[in-house]
């Protein structure tokens, strides 16, 4: 027997009205196929569903089940240290649907942050061509954030997870820095690395800073640089995704702004705090001390004098004040110091690299930090400099140590001599016969050629400004 069309409908309507009614459980986009998830014993997978539904979460022999709370979040922990090799796949039950995500490995997941010389992709750097080519990682995972600002912090972010490879790294324009790191941490280690780009060029650190701002709407996207704004847009909905550390490039759009001084210490106190705040973890915060370049030359309407890059060098050097924490130097990685933007990336991403091996997965014998001064001490009208890290102190190029300069009482400083001496440097002028304090490398456009037996070289500093203990 034939039922009519309109019977059928009558009849399916009161099925649905009968039926109960399910939100379909979601994840984050970070939450997706091809990810990496950090091994370690307590790894958040969360996402959202009916207010009280059940949700299921499986990866392996693992499950656990939880219940969304009355805004619809829920989140379970995986203990993944002892998870396997191998791809696998996750699954995710809700009431009324099922999520998989396929092709999950276990490693370790790097965020790498900052400005433009972070976010720089490998066609814009040395030999990027060959390096895209030679970029076949099935290993190495890659998620590229979406670049958004939003006067809210947002729960979510826009990105996919992609396998690396010539072409993939290619479409996305993924961080060169980012990648180099994670590479070597895959040849080192052995293991699935997933590195995650949250890059925005000429931006300042405010705008990647959390601000304390009322909880009365879920925001809007905006163009405005205002603080927080890409912290709200790129990195508020990527936490608590599990990962290792951070690795960090800003600074530039600070000194220009005259922003460049102990100030900016506090503001990278700040931002280290409230990311490690957010994910509830104190994670490892490795950053790049910014390059030289000719600010007051290039940028002369914002920058007006040759020290203000110096300074922004001795802020950063200041950070490393913050527990675990560690910053590379490149003051030898520039070609070209009317350009803002070093093409070497490599050495960036390895100095990064040994960073994180020798502090964060302790591999011994790796070399971390060029010469950092530590002591003055007058002798016969000469300053006598000891240094930490200067095993094999040396010239680079062969030439004179050069970039010294040094001061009696009266702070007026003059070009130095300075030569190594027992693995120190003993630095002299004559028109300074008693001296009182010595400066290195202070001007925007130095280059200076003191390196240690690694080749690594010395960081920039004022000997009346005392560095932090660098470990």
């Amino acid at each position: 027997m034939k039922t009519s069309p309109t019977k059928a409908l009558g009849l399916l309507s009161l099925f649905l009205l009968a039926s109960p009614s399910f939100a379909v459980v979601r994840l984050p986009a970070i939450i997706s196929d091809h990810m990496v998830l950090q091994r370690s014993p307590k790894v958040p997978v969360w996402g959202w569903a009916d207010p009280q539904e059940t949700v299921t979460v499986k990866i392996g022999n693992q499950t656990r089940t939880t219940r969304a709370g009355a805004d619809g979040r829920w989140q379970v922990d995986l203990d993944l240290v002892a998870a396997p090799r191998a791809a696998t796949t996750l699954t995710v039950n809700g009431d009324g649907n099922a999520i998989v995500v396929n092709d999950v490995l276990v490693g370790e997941v790097w965020l790498a942050s900052g400005q433009s010389n972070m976010q720089r992709s490998l066609d814009q750097t040395n030999d990027g061509k060959q390096a895209i080519a030679a970029a076949d990682h099935p290993d190495i995972r890659l998620f590229k954030v979406d670049r958004k600002k939003f006067t809210r912090p947002q729960n979510d972010v826009k990105g996919e997870w992609v396998v690396c490879t010539p072409d993939s790294i290619a479409k996305t324009k993924f961080s060169a820095a980012a990648y180099y790191f994670g590479r070597k941490l895959k040849e080192e280690l052995s293991a699935p690395v997933g590195m995650i780009d949250s890059t925005w060029g000429g931006t300042q650190i405010q705008l990647w800073t959390p601000v304390q701002q009322p909880d009365d709407s879920a925001g809007t996207e905006t163009r405005k640089n205002d603080p927080s704004t890409i912290y709200n847009g790129m990195i508020s909905g990527l936490a608590p995704y599990g990962m290792r550390g951070v690795i960090w490039y800003q600074g530039e759009s600070n000194i220009i702004a005259g922003e460049e001084g102990p100030g900016y210490t506090v503001m990278m106190e700040t931002l280290v705090s409230s990311w490690r705040a957010k994910w509830q973890a104190d994670f490892p915060f490795y950053y790049a001390q910014v390059a030289p370049h000719l600010y007051h030359v290039v940028r002369d309407k914002f920058v007006k004098d040759s020290q203000a890059a110096p300074r922004m060098w001795e802020a950063q050097a200041q950070a490393l004040r913050i527990p675990n924490t560690g910053m590379i130097v490149t003051t030898d990685l520039v070609d070209n110091l009317r350009d803002i933007h070093p093409l070497d990336k490599l050495s960036v991403g390895l100095r990064f690299a040994n960073l994180a091996l020798a502090y964060t997965y302790g591999k011994s014998g790796i070399a971390t930090y060029g010469p950092v001064f530590r002591k003055l001490s007058v002798k016969g009208g000469k300053a006598i400099l000891s240094f930490d890290f200067a095993d094999g102190l040396a010239s680079r190029d062969g030439e004179p140590l050069n970039w010294f300069e040094i001061a009696g009482s009266d702070g007026n400083y003059h070009p130095a001599n300075a030569v190594i001496e027992q693995n120190r440097v003993v630095v002299s002028s004559p028109d300074v016969p008693n001296p009182a304090t010595v400066r290195f490398a202070w001007d925007e456009s130095a280059q200076p050629n003191l390196v240690n037996k690694a080749g690594l070289p010395a960081l920039p500093f004022r000997s009346d400004h005392p560095l932090p203990p660098v470990r």
